[in-house]
């Protein structure tokens, strides 16, 4: 069979060399740096880009001092455009791990082929459940109540050209408790995705989680 996958341009740089995607608020983004910060993850954030100019995600970062962009078809117009201009941003700033963390947009060919095996994504549901297009933030936490789901949780999943369809890295399981909302129940679920993404990033750069 002909592996009609996008190549892997090269060498990249070490794994702990973060690239950080965030569509809003920035809170999983936070996180990590923070544990970065505090020499839990022994890695360096990069950079940030958010598809979303007015993004939290964007003032957290340059009060951080990282480098960080609002990249969208408003600044690219075109998907072959801000494809590349995502890729020659990570790749600028030497990103050796691309981290999806509340990123709301499908990446385009040219970063999923340049980083193949080395994009990650945190989704606040159990996978494969609750996921796929149109399946974020509070849709999901909806969706696992109006199915009478007596658990969710968070999954950490290599990134391919689907939304939440790539491999399973790590997942978290989190009861329902009689009574949830859709607000008592995403809480919980955030609470628990700030933890789990830092616990997963630790495994990968350990080599306790090896990524493909």
């Amino acid at each position: 069979m002909i592996d009609r996958r996008v190549p892997r341009s090269g060498s990249l740089p070490p794994l702990n060399q973060l690239g950080l995607l965030a569509s809003h608020r920035g809170s999983n983004m936070q996180a990590v740096i923070d544990a970065c910060n505090s020499g839990r993850l022994a890695a360096e954030p990069r950079v940030v880009i958010s598809n979303n100019g007015d993004a939290e995600a964007l003032v957290r970062a340059r009060r951080e001092h990282i480098p960080a962009y609002h990249l969208s078809l408003l600044t690219h117009p075109g998907p072959v455009a801000l494809d590349t201009e995502i890729l020659t941003a990570l790749t600028r700033h030497q990103a050796g791990l691309v981290v999806l963390a509340g990123y709301m947009k499908r990446l385009g060919p040219r970063v999923l082929g340049h980083y193949r095996g080395r994009v990650i994504n945190i989704h606040p549901a159990l996978l494969p459940r609750f996921g796929g297009q149109g399946m974020y933030a509070d849709r999901v936490h909806a969706a696992v109540l109006a199915a009478g789901e007596t658990e969710t949780g968070v999954s950490v999943h290599l990134v391919d050209a689907e939304y939440d369809c790539g491999p399973i890295l790590a997942q978290c399981r989190i009861p329902v408790e009689p009574g949830d909302t859709v607000k008592t129940l995403a809480e919980r679920v955030l609470a628990c995705e700030h933890r789990f993404l830092v616990a997963t990033l630790e495994g990968i750069l350990s080599g306790a989680l090896p990524l493909p």
